[in-house]
């Protein structure tokens, strides 16, 4: 079998010699040097089973082109050519055939390098306008720039005619497809291309109107004509009709891909284009975003040439609930006639057009003449716009600490010396309560003593002239001859509060997380023998996070807003301050910043760093060392405040932004409930904490889709 192989190859290399001419003259002898043959010299092709690599290396031979061969590229393959062929032919054809085995060729600087076709997309490779003038079985990528269809929905048209292990992708950013296959199949996709990717044959007319308004035939048609929407199957792709209103002359400006569709929406358009039907020239106009009440009242300012306004009253009746009262005042611009300024002294003429809301549809009627109508609704489609909304984040962190000392000794010494009188000597420090030796001494037994550590002596007990019961009896109170107090405190706390709120642009936003608390404000106490029972008065108050903010957003993207915050709570240090009543502490801020979308803005920030030293000491006795301790007190605080407030304003500018910021959140708390594990008690029935379900699962839409 290996030499009817080898006898094959041997015929095969022998046919692709060149033919002698008729006229040549004999061959050299075999051991003379190979004669160059020209250029236009044509081979016989007759390959049988022929190994693949001895093909490529006869056809380098005879072309003059180098092959670097991947150790992949193996069997056999079978040519036959009834002709002679040229040299740029034969190496065509050794293109063709390597494709058919499943192999490409890269062509580089002077040399071919022979891969899988699976790999040849990720060699180099001709590119750009130099793939475009390569022809035949070679590997190159080209970019196409589609001007009118989409590139993202045209990739799956096109895929089935890409080579299998080929490449075929869209970019949306600039709407281009790119392709890496044989060039030949390049070509035929950029045909295709070029035939798909045209200018739609559209027209353009304008329709003038005479009596209904451009606005309201424009809505009609949208609804009646299904050309002037987008398929359900294709949501990209754009519709087939369109329509544009221009207010100033009060016409429709159509477009159609055919003139079956624009004849038939200009049909549509003049035929509704009549007069009013007998209707007094009452019409209504549903709102879709602003308030009818709001609309109503400006076009009423309009055409009285007056300026209207809203007050809005707040009142809280006995029972603690808020009512809210708004009136509309109007103050007219004009005076009269031939005087000037605007007093308000003269009424507006009647008015020939009445506007009239009805807030539970949120519609507005109007009776009033066609063209004034259409001037109205001009106005209405104008002001009647979506609102964008603002989200707020606000990050509220207040870091505070504080440590405390205390240290002293106190003496005193009494004895009843008789004959009712009493004789004492000692130290008296310290006014803060439960750290004074004489008030621990009057004290029921010695209740009212500070936290900390408490040394004392009580050597039974005296009897101080004029401190008598209720009976007249004097009392005895204990002997309280040594205090010595030690008390060190270290108190630390770590507020951070970040409260969102979402509310419309211009609209003010309020949130308040914290307690009402009730404050004593005034007392009374009946006459001995008065009939009037005392009582008292009190006043309660927000205590904790307030944040009040109103944002207005600008057409530059940025977002100014008016800010209130106020960050207050009880005080913790009782026990330092003096007070009749609770003692709050309060860090508040009001403001107005200018801040682009989604950035973060700092607002205000406190460091308060306070520090008190106290020290009574007995004169000389005090300053003694070591020993000097005992005769003084001394007391220690420091206490260091951090509070810094940041925002950031995210305007949501449609249905999709929203949604995806409620997911988000949604889908947040939803995983901190889940990490709320109750621990198991076997005394305790088992008790499964409250967890929020998926829209989905409760029967809704799922959040952000």
């Amino acid at each position: 079998m290996k030499i009817l192989r080898s006898f094959l190859a041997a015929l095969a290399l022998a046919a692709w010699l060149p033919a002698p001419a008729a006229d040549a003259p004999p061959a050299a002898p075999a051991s003379a040097a190979p004669r160059t043959a020209p250029e236009d010299e044509k081979i016989t092709v007759n390959f049988v089973n022929a190994d693949i690599q001895s093909v490529i290396k006869t056809v380098g031979e005879h072309t003059g082109r180098n092959f670097i061969l991947d150790p992949r590229v193996t069997g056999t393959v079978n040519i036959v050519s009834d002709k002679p062929v040229s040299k740029d032919l034969l190496y065509q054809i050794l293109l063709s055939t390597l494709r058919v085995q499943g192999y490409a060729a890269i062509e580089g600087d002077g040399f071919t390098k022979i891969v899988p076709e699976a790999e040849a997309k990720t060699n180099a490779g001709p590119v750009g306008s130099q793939a475009a003038r390569v022809a035949g079985d070679r590997i190159v990528t080209q970019v196409f720039m589609l001007q009118h269809e989409s590139a993202v929905q045209l990739v799956p048209v096109l895929r089935p005619l890409v080579t299998a292990n080929n490449f075929i992708a869209a970019y949306p950013g600039n709407n281009a497809i790119v392709i890496t296959d044989y060039a030949g199949n390049v070509r035929r996709i950029q045909r295709i291309i070029e035939s798909i990717d045209s200018a739609p044959a559209t027209d353009v007319q304008i329709v003038r109107l005479q009596n209904a308004s451009a606005i309201d035939i424009a809505q009609m048609l949208q609804r009646v004509v299904p050309e002037m929407t987008a398929p359900a199957t294709a949501p990209g792709t754009p519709p087939k009709a369109a329509v544009a209103v221009d207010t100033r002359t009060n016409a429709l400006l159509v477009r159609a891909d055919n003139a079956q569709v624009m004849a038939r929406i200009k049909t549509l358009a003049l035929g509704l284009d009549g007069p009013g039907a007998g209707n007094g020239n009452i019409y209504t106009v549903f709102l879709r975003n602003a308030e009818a009440q709001r609309i109503a009242e400006t076009l009423r300012g309009l055409l009285s040439g007056s300026e209207s306004s809203r007050t809005t009253t707040t009142a809280t009746t006995p029972a603690g609930n808020t009512t809210t009262q708004t009136t509309a005042s109007t103050t007219l611009g004009g005076g009269p006639p031939g005087g000037g300024g605007g007093s308000t002294n003269f009424a507006a003429p009647p008015p020939n057009s009445i506007i009239q809301a009805y807030p539970p549809t949120n519609s507005i009627i109007i009776t009033a003449p066609e063209p004034v109508y259409r001037a109205l609704r001009t106005v209405i489609d104008t002001l009647d716009q979506r609102r964008l909304q603002v989200y707020v984040e606000a990050l509220i962190v207040e870091v505070s600490t504080g440590k405390a000392a205390e240290f002293g000794v106190q003496w005193n010494a009494g004895r009843d010396i008789g004959n009712g009188q009493t004789a004492f000597a000692g130290t008296n420090f310290s006014t803060t309560p439960g750290t004074n030796i004489l008030n621990l001494a009057t004290g029921a037994a010695l209740a009212g003593i500070g936290t900390g550590l408490n040394l004392g002596i009580i050597r039974g007990a005296i009897t101080i002239p004029g401190l008598n019961d209720a009976n007249g009896n004097p009392i005895q109170i204990p002997n309280l001859q040594l205090l010595a107090r030690a008390l060190e405190g270290d108190s630390g706390a770590n507020v951070l509060s970040t409260p969102n709120v979402l509310t419309l642009d211009n609209e003010e936003a309020k949130i308040v997380v914290g307690q009402n608390v009730p404050f004593i404000t005034g007392t009374f106490t009946p006459v001995s023998g008065s009939a009037t029972n005392p009582f008292q008065t009190i006043e309660r108050k927000d205590i904790g996070l307030t944040l009040r903010v109103t944002p207005q957003v600008s057409e530059a993207g940025a977002v100014k807003l008016r800010i209130y915050q106020e960050v207050s709570s009880v005080t913790r240090d009782k026990a330092l301050v003096q007070s009749s009543d609770i003692i709050t502490n309060k860090r508040s801020l009001e403001s107005t910043v200018l801040v682009d979308d989604g950035q973060i803005v700092v607002l205000g920030g406190l460091i308060q760093d306070d520090q008190e030293a106290n020290v009574d000491k007995i004169p000389l006795l005090g300053d003694i060392p070591y020993l000097g301790a005992l005769f003084k007190y001394e007391s220690r605080t420091h206490k260091r405040t951090n509070l810094m407030v940041f925002l950031r304003p995210v305007i949501l500018k449609d249905e999709k932004q929203a949604a995806s910021i409620t997911a988000d959140r949604y889908e947040f708390i939803r995983n901190v409930q889940r990490s709320m594990n109750l621990p198991s008690n076997v005394l305790l029935p088992p008790a499964a904490a409250k967890q929020l379900v998926p829209f989905e699962d409760a029967g809704h839409e799922p959040l952000g889709k």
